[in-house]
């Protein structure tokens, strides 16, 4: 039962607050003060938060605690951050009960909270709980209070004590150590053991197309984007959907840093505390530039973020919009994207495999054998162009698909080598680059670490030199060319890049009619 003489000037619990992918400590503050009953939240909140008061008030009824008959203020500091989100019902609901007196003094003490409450005081998840538990490890916080679904994601941080918790009063009685939080097993490495290669077929039932395929297994070796051109139907989309199955698996590491960026997107899928395959993202051609990139009054992460170590496909590249194409030069370059607006700047990382397939022309037949083209002269240079030059001078592979012939259309399915013997190539070409020292694939060597890796005699350097005469390349161009050649030395297991390796990359840089 609630006492007036119980009363507590402030009670105080921290939370974190995620701005993109960094963090920040809010320290709720609750004051119980005589006067009129009412309840007030202040420190900038959004909506959301302006919310909590509802929820707040429900949830300490239906839980049987009391809620006192007072002036209740509620604020968030520091007062200039903008908080957002419904995970500050929580700490907001601790910090009561703890100012009037029906929380045992010092339970909160070097304790984080976040959750969303229901109205009967069940906790509902948030996003970034992983992001959340780092923040509280990083600042030496002893224990962090968690809704029960986030506390296997919570669990993945090491150096804190996560609390999963049912209820509103399971949170209480668990600070009281009157019960036990939610057990939750497995870390990071289990869950990656345990994990399924992601199931989008298998290379095996590509027919044809040797050269896509090659280009391919050098894509997943280094890391290289990849341009597909051809008529409909030859396959391009079915040989992107395979790129997955062939890429190494994740290591811990990586999991983590995928994990994190889709947790702060509210993504991970129910039951799923990691991410233990590598994503295929495939938007549609109509997204905006803000879809792809990012963006949002509260920056969010787009595709280009959510592929991150993945593969982002864009089929029909030639018909996405070009400001959206042009958006991703940076983050191509990068790395990372920075996204600013109004309600704060965020940067989010941004490295995926990209994968871009698209027809000659409009019509798609340009070139073909066998269909003629329907275009009016000079529309199927205009569709291509929409892929502007600088973004298709950071295309590292550009592959020409022709039609398939009645043979390869004919044959028998699951014939042709597995996606399971690729990817041992591809695991040993990686197995290469770590050896040298590299701790990122080809692909995103500078360009410095990149020519000393290569070591081009002079017979390679004049190969490179007419090829820079022959199609005009820049020198990012010419850079991307000596990454090539020294995945395809890795995959022939070759300690020097030669001239043959040489060769191939620059047949692939010439291809598509983007040079």
């Amino acid at each position: 039962m609630f006492r007036r003489d119980a009363l507590c000037i402030v009670a105080r619990i921290v939370s974190p607050a995620v701005i993109g992918l960094e963090t920040a400590t809010v320290e709720v503050e609750v004051d119980l003060r005589p006067g009129l009953p009412g309840f007030s939240v202040v420190g900038l909140p959004d909506t959301a938060v302006q919310e909590a008061r509802e929820r707040v008030r429900s949830g300490v009824i239906n839980q049987a605690f009391d809620l006192p008959p007072v002036r209740i203020v509620a604020n968030l500091a520091p007062a200039d951050l903008r908080k957002a989100g419904p995970q500050y019902d929580l700490p907001i609901a601790l910090a009561l009960l703890s100012a009037s007196g029906q929380i045992r003094p010092g339970a909160l003490a070097s304790t984080g909270a976040v959750g969303e409450l229901a109205l009967d005081g069940a906790l509902r998840p948030v996003p970034g709980a992983l992001v959340m538990a780092e923040h509280a490890a990083r600042r030496g916080w002893r224990r962090l209070v968690v809704p029960e679904a986030n506390a296997a994601e919570a669990s993945l941080v090491p150096g804190i004590e996560i609390l999963g918790v049912r209820t509103l009063r399971h949170a209480v009685d668990v600070l009281e150590d009157r019960d036990e939080p939610v057990r939750v097993q497995g870390g990071a490495d289990g869950l990656i053991a345990q994990s399924e290669p992601a199931g989008l077929g298998d290379l095996r039932d590509v027919h044809g197309q040797a050269d896509a395929r090659r280009a391919l297994e050098i894509a997943a070796a280094g890391a290289h984007s990849i341009l597909m051109i051809g008529p409909p139907g030859g396959g391009k989309t079915m040989l992107a959907r395979r790129l997955p199955g062939i890429m190494p698996p994740l290591d811990v590491a990586e999991a983590i840093a995928i994990t994190r960026i889709h947790s702060v997107a509210g993504l991970l899928p129910a039951g799923r505390a990691l991410v233990t395959t590598r994503p295929f993202r495939a938007p549609h051609h109509t997204i905006s530039a803000p879809g792809l990139v990012g963006g949002g009054r509260v920056p969010r992460p787009g595709e280009v973020s959510l592929a991150h170590l993945g593969v982002l496909f864009l089929d029909e590249v030639c018909a996405f919009p070009a400001a959206a194409l042009d958006a991703l030069r940076q983050p191509m370059e990068e790395g990372c994207i920075d996204i600013s607006r109004s309600l704060g700047t965020a940067r989010f990382p941004a490295e995926p495999l990209l994968v871009c397939a698209g027809n000659p022309c409009p019509c798609g037949h340009a070139g073909d054998s066998v269909r003629r083209c329907t275009c009016a002269p000079g529309r199927a240079e205009a569709y291509r162009a929409r892929v502007s030059g600088p973004i298709a001078d950071r295309i590292d592979l550009r592959v020409d698909m022709p039609r398939l012939d009645r043979d390869e259309m004919l044959a028998e399915r699951g014939m042709g080598e597995p996606s399971s013997a690729v990817r041992a190539r591809v695991a040993a070409a990686r197995a290469w680059q770590r050896a040298r020292g590299q701790s990122v694939p080809n692909a995103r060597l500078g360009a410095a670490a990149a020519r000393s890796a290569s070591d081009l005699d002079r017979e390679g350097r004049l190969l490179l030199g007419a090829a820079i005469d022959r199609l005009g390349l820049t020198a990012r161009g010419c850079d991307r060319v000596i990454r090539v050649a020294r995945t395809i030395a890795d995959l022939a297991a070759s300690e020097g890049v030669s001239p043959p390796h040489l060769a191939e990359a620059i047949r692939y840089r010439s291809a598509g009619g983007f040079e």
